[in-house]
């Protein structure tokens, strides 16, 4: 973490006398409105900053706006989805007059970054997801995100040409719309590919548990999988006993072709500075921010690491075309006829939902060809 303090924040703001500092630093640090030609900015991780992925994203976001000439950067990592991150946020706001906060993990939101919205109406607050709703939650909160599933399509289009047995794996936290799609996305982009191939998923219940990523990894090799991805916080587990096992991988959130340079085909990244470079921009010309971003490939929120010594001619052929197509705009994943793996229609001939038309927190179903469940 950056701030230069004996104890952390969250230490810091556990004692009374803590809180009596507090109000002295807050008079030496006053809370800056959202419009200055200088601003500080934290960002707040839950886990650590170089995991190979999630949080290691959202630092290297935060990293690009550290030459930004006015702009001070506060950080600090590990910090729980407790009322420890509320703690954070307030020592961020009155210890080093943060004036835009980025709480960047799923529970973050509700209920401590909302409480905070409320105690600091000044303060602007963006949540990485997509839980913004101006029905009901304060105008100084927003959301951003980025429509990914397109990446792990193409993750998919390169599985697809890759794999021998004509089985992938998938290694997934929780089956929230997101991580849902994900999956989905995966399999229909190695299908493009070959319409008999198939996907096995496990879920291992937590965005961060390194002995389930090992053990589910382990469990699709040995069902035949030689194609794995995931939707975990850190995918670093996933790569490095998928690639140890001798299965090749398509990373997620960040690139983690160092840990496995001859097994590792391309992954789905995050473009995080693209991101916060928009939000700082509008923050020091003192123009209002949006509440509720999103933005795909061709908008710069996602990209996709480098091709691996692995892949084929075919297969980037047909990748880079199909990236050419998403360039485009309107690329739809989920089309019909479609059916889920319980059998019922999702998407009749004809039909087709592009990834920003498709109302995420609905996506309850994983596609016709992945076995595994929701339940």
């Amino acid at each position: 973490m950056t701030e230069k303090f004996m104890l952390s924040r969250r230490d810091l703001l556990k004692t009374s006398a803590a809180g009596a500092a507090l109000g002295l630093a807050s008079a030496i640090f006053p809370i800056r409105k959202a419009f200055a030609a200088s601003a500080t900015v934290g960002f707040i991780y839950v886990g650590p900053k170089d995991d190979y992925g999630y949080n290691q994203a959202h630092a290297e976001g935060a990293a690009s706006l550290k030459g930004i000439e006015g702009i001070t950067v506060v950080e600090e990592e590990n910090v729980p989805e407790t009322v420890d991150v509320q703690k954070t946020m307030e020592s961020m706001i009155n210890l080093d007059g943060a004036s835009l906060v980025f709480p960047t993990s799923f529970g973050y939101f509700d209920p401590h970054m909302l409480a905070m919205c409320a105690k600091f109406p000044d303060v602007q607050f963006r949540h990485c997801g997509g839980m913004w709703d101006k029905a009901k939650h304060p105008m100084n909160a927003g959301s951003y995100f980025g429509y990914i599933g397109m990446g792990q399509y193409l993750n998919g289009v390169v599985a697809g040409h890759t794999t021998k047995t004509k089985k992938i794996g998938f290694v997934a936290a929780k089956p929230i719309p997101q991580v849902l799609l994900n999956i989905n996305s995966f399999l229909l982009g190695a299908r493009s590919v070959d319409p008999t191939i198939t996907c096995q998923v496990i879920f291992t219940g937590e965005w961060s548990l390194a002995v389930k990523e090992a053990e589910a990894t382990n469990a699709l090799v040995d069902q035949g999988a030689d194609v794995i991805t995931c939707h975990v916080d850190s995918p670093k587990v996933v790569v490095e006993t998928a690639a140890g096992r001798g299965a090749f991988v398509c990373g997620y959130h960040a690139n983690q072709s160092p840990l496995a340079p001859e097994k590792y085909l391309t992954g789905a990244e995050w473009n995080w500075a693209k991101v916060y470079k928009m939000f700082v921009d509008d923050l020091v010309a003192g123009t209002p921010l949006p509440n509720f971003t999103r933005g795909g490939l061709a908008d710069g929120f996602v990209k996709m690491s480098p091709l691996g010594p692995a892949v084929g001619e075919p297969a980037r052929k047909q990748f880079d075309a199909t990236l050419a197509e998403m360039m485009k705009g309107g690329f739809a994943v989920i089309k019909g006829p479609l059916k889920s793996n319980k059998g019922v229609v999702v998407a009749t001939a004809g039909q087709a939902f592009p990834e920003t038309a498709i109302e995420l927190e609905s996506m309850d179903y994983l596609v016709e060809g992945v076995v595994g469940s929701t339940a």
